[in-house]
């Protein structure tokens, strides 16, 4: 039987992937740098990726659910990414 991926998860689960691959780089640049000023460098770099690719994403899944989403629960769900960028945000 064959089965048809949706094109959002396909974008989301590859947006993922790269993630995963851009923070893998990151461990290996560590280890190969060898100093805790450029580490923290590199994770600094992390922490600018890792929230883009969490808008990104959920504008995708959002974007592949808008025929099937209320406006009411779109703004929720705007408002939930809102919270969690807020959450993680540093001060």
């Amino acid at each position: 039987m064959i089965t048809f991926l949706e094109k959002a998860v396909v974008a989301m689960a590859l947006l993922r992937l790269l993630s995963g691959g851009i923070e893998m780089l990151a461990a290996f640049l560590m280890i190969r740098f060898n100093t805790v000023e450029k580490a923290l460098v590199i994770n600094s770099s992390l922490a600018l990726i890792g929230p883009l690719i969490l808008i990104i994403t959920t504008a995708i899944g959002v974007y592949g659910l808008a025929d099937r989403v209320s406006f009411g629960k779109f703004m929720w769900i705007i408002v939930g990414v809102g919270c969690i960028l807020y959450g993680v945000k540093g001060d």
